[in-house]
């Protein structure tokens, strides 16, 4: 198995540290391209594809094989292997930003920091605990999904972009989500909107900085704070950026709070 052909992994950039960009759910490695640029000079500069997105090789799945969140996070870890990796920072976007937690609680001397954007442990209601949706609700969305992805693609991007006044982008996560393997993007929104990962928060000792967006539908404010209590070492930002994808809506600001995060070890905690 080639590890970097099945994941589609790329690497640019003049630096030594490697700075590894994990894409979410239905998307693939160009969701960076606003993002990277700022990092190539100083940052060995690491991109791919989860199996079943963007450009990856798609005949290693199997639904038995990739029945987790963990096996996702396994094919960073094997990736980082690949590539002889060390100090590797790290940054997810929404499903992958717990992949990443995930990966890092398996191997932590393999991460030297850890950068969550729009994460959520839990996305389902429970008593003392605010994930944004109704049990209902989720099963009414993977109903919606199972039965036609195509049409719920386009009912759903723009609705998880946000920023109705910039239809491009609603429209941009649309044809992501619709290049996407559908048998790979349904089973992994079920394993995605039905995990649970808030146990294995306080796994993480790492310095970690989660940044929230405002009026994000799929990953609202109270998540990040209550990432924030449960994550030991970690840094909460709550950006002006709304949506759940500033690193597309919003890409000056998503760069700067992780260069200052990258060149300070603590700064003010925004809440």
């Amino acid at each position: 198995m080639d590890v970097l052909k099945r994941n589609n992994v790329k690497i640019i950039g003049r630096g030594k540290t490697p700075l590894l960009f994990a894409h979410g759910y239905g998307c693939d490695q160009n969701m960076w391209r606003f993002i990277t640029p700022a990092f190539t000079n100083d940052y060995q500069v690491i991109l791919f594809d989860h199996v079943g997105f963007g450009q990856s090789d798609v005949s290693d799945y199997s639904p038995a094989k990739y029945c987790s969140l963990q096996a996702y996070a396994d094919d960073v870890l094997e990736i980082c292997e690949a590539l002889s990796l060390e100090e590797v920072i790290y940054v997810g976007h929404s499903v992958s930003a717990m992949l990443g937690v995930l990966a890092a609680i398996k191997a932590p001397k393999l991460f030297q920091k850890i950068v969550l954007i729009a994460p959520s442990p839990r996305y389902i209601n429970e008593p003392g605990y605010t994930g944004g949706f109704a049990e209902s609700d989720i099963l009414s969305l993977l109903e919606s999904l199972d039965s036609n992805y195509l049409t719920w693609s386009g009912a759903m991007a723009p609705v998880i972009m946000g920023n109705a006044d910039r239809p491009e982008l609603g429209a941009e996560l649309v044809s992501s989500f619709c290049r996407s393997n559908e048998e790979v993007a349904r089973n992994f929104a079920h394993l995605t909107f039905r995990s649970d990962n808030r146990a294995d928060l306080k796994k993480l000792v790492k310095k970690t900085l989660i940044l929230q967006c405002q009026e994000d539908v799929i990953a609202p404010l109270e998540v990040g704070h209550y990432m924030h209590h449960h994550l030991p070492e970690s840094t909460l930002v709550v950006m002006q950026a709304t949506g759940h994808c500033p690193n597309l809506s919003a890409p000056a600001e998503t760069i700067q709070a992780i260069k200052d995060f990258l060149t300070h070890d603590h700064y003010l905690v925004n809440h």
